[in-house]
């Protein structure tokens, strides 16, 4: 029998319900709102041309198909590290540990991706940050620690000062953008560039691709960050479904006209060798690049500026997030119990320690900006495969809890959105999720290590029977990869990514909607009992704000 979850109560000084509903979207927005403008609409054009529109447009249809599955698990499970805690609800110790494992890895590469972003754009001003190629040099690299001790810093004086300094900057981060799609929209706008070379010039494959590959889903992400907030929200029942859904819908919005303006602006020196090598005045991205050529040094500047706070801003609560995550994780018993211990403040004081030098040695193997983005962009989207697989068990393990928000079709979505989120991993190629392969086996190696040394004692029983599933997904949708044709680069990178291309366009989408209905019915029928569930759920209570 499972081991009962302790209530969140149970650790004094523990979590402290002091964020509102503005400070919950504001954290969801703050994190889709990062470097994904900086470099999005670009990537995005390379690889997808106009088309890039319709690949914008999948992306926010699917992550809106999984931020509804969150908004109902969210308010019904108000607990910090929420991503990671749904899986164990409903599959136990070994699924809850590996999707666990799979929201730490997402959370805790990320906060470097928004200081890579960062540096990119200082190396202009500053050649010492980076070498030519991209990679950083040692005053560069002390320059990234400062950015990452910034962000423990501002995390260590507690969630309601997080969430004010938080505010503060989204206000900037959503102002810089609309003033540019604004200015560009009314000052340099060619519709001519619609179309240019036909309007999916590297045709079905490029558009899919773009969503996986080019920062579409790594834009869009984050939403999620209200649910892991959620067991320090005042009124989580009213305010988790707004702040998830609503974020979403906002950031979608945004990134939208942006590669619109960004099509428009481009001057017709930029096409000189088609879409997949634009070229710019400056090479400062493409928005800066863009003000440049039309003269707008002023806007520059100011892209220059955000440059440095969108990304540090995104990086503050990918931080916040990563250490929530592994307090959860504690919480459920698969990692050592320091990591609960939280300041009088309320932080989870050693979870945010080893978030900060764990991302520090992330910056090492993937030294680029562009080579971290897919990675996440997999990590991320396979944690949130968990969802929709949880949401289809806990409506039948726990149906008598109150839903502050039910999905209507749950039971239709909740299989709709498991598709939609392996056929964006699908899409990421397989020279991305080999990689990811690798650090999936590294989680295993240390989370069992963790369960044989015994340093949790709530280490929970291994529920192996639950999670049969797992590792036949796993292993099965790295095959469908492997043989499909899918490439980080989209399709001009396939001579060189590894994909066999044996599987052809339509027939391995198909594939991938056939096994993840296979894999979705055979985790429903193998779920954990409803008592068994439910005494990991247990007492839900946390400290009341002050």
């Amino acid at each position: 029998m499972p081991t009962p979850a302790a209530p969140e109560l149970s650790r004094k000084p523990g979590l402290r319900r002091d964020i509102g509903l503005i400070g919950l979207i504001w954290t969801s927005l703050g994190s889709i709102i990062g470097s994904g403008w900086l470099f999005g609409a670009l990537f995005a054009a390379q690889v997808a041309g106009t088309a890039a529109l319709a690949s914008w447009g999948i992306g926010a249809l699917a992550i809106t198909v999984l931020a509804f599955v969150h908004a109902e698990l969210g308010a019904m499970y108000p607990v910090s590290g929420g991503t990671a805690r749904f899986p164990h609800y409903a599959f136990g110790s070994v699924a809850g540990a590996s999707f666990g494992w799979f929201s730490w890895l997402q959370a805790v590469a990320t906060a470097p991706i928004e200081v890579m972003a960062s540096l990119n754009y200082l190396s202009i001003h500053a050649t010492w940050v980076q070498t030519g190629k991209n990679q950083l040099t040692a005053a560069g690299y002390g320059l990234a620690v400062a950015f990452m001790a910034f962000f423990v810093l501002v995390n260590f004086f507690g969630i309601r000062w997080l969430a004010h300094t938080n505010s503060v900057a989204t206000w900037w981060k959503l102002a810089i953008p609309l003033l540019t799609i604004a200015v560009l929209a009314g000052t340099t706008f060619h519709g001519s560039n619609f179309g240019h070379q036909g309007f999916a010039p590297f045709g079905v494959e490029g558009v899919l691709s773009a969503v996986s590959t080019s920062g579409i889903i790594f834009a869009l992400l984050g939403f999620e960050q209200a649910d892991q907030l959620a067991g320090e929200s005042r009124n989580p029942a009213r305010d988790i479904p707004w702040a998830v859904i609503g974020s979403i819908l906002i950031g979608a919005l945004i990134y939208s006209a942006l590669q619109v303006v960004f099509i428009g602006a481009l001057p017709q020196s930029s096409f000189t060798h088609g879409w997949a090598d634009l070229t710019f005045a400056d090479k400062a991205g493409p928005f800066a690049g863009l003000a440049l050529s039309a003269g707008l040094g002023w806007l520059a500047a100011l892209i220059y500026i955000d440059a440095v706070v969108s990304p540090t801003g995104t990086g503050l609560i990918y931080t916040t997030a990563a250490s929530r995550v592994s307090y959860g994780l504690s919480r459920n018993g698969y990692v050592p119990e320091v990591f609960e211990r939280t300041t009088a403040r309320g932080v989870p004081w050693f979870s945010l320690l080893f978030a900060f030098l764990v991302g520090l040695i992330v910056f090492l193997p993937f030294p680029t900006w562009q080579k971290l983005v897919g990675f996440v962009t997999s990590a991320s989207v396979l944690m949130y495969a968990s969802a929709p697989l949880a949401l289809g068990c806990l409506r039948k393990q726990d149906p008598d809890r109150h839903r502050p928000y039910r999905l209507p079709g749950g039971l239709f979505w909740a299989p709709a959105a498991f598709i939609v989120s392996n056929l964006i991993i699908y899409w990421a190629g397989w020279d991305t999720l080999w990689r990811l392969g690798l650090a999936i086996v590294l989680g295993y190696l240390l989370l069992g290590g963790s369960a044989l040394l015994r340093l949790n004692p709530r280490a929970p029983h291994l529920d192996w029977r639950s999670a049969q599933w797992l590792p036949v997904y796993l292993v099965g949708l790295g095959l469908i990869s492997w043989q499909g044709g899918y490439c980080s680069g989209g399709p001009a990178s396939k001579a060189s990514c590894g994909a066999t291309g044996v599987i052809p366009l339509w027939w391995d989408m198909a594939i991938i909607a056939a096994f993840s209905l296979l894999i979705y019915a055979w985790a429903q029928a193998v779920r954990l009992p409803d008592e068994a569930a439910q005494a990991y759920i247990g007492p839900l209570d946390v400290l009341p704000g002050h």
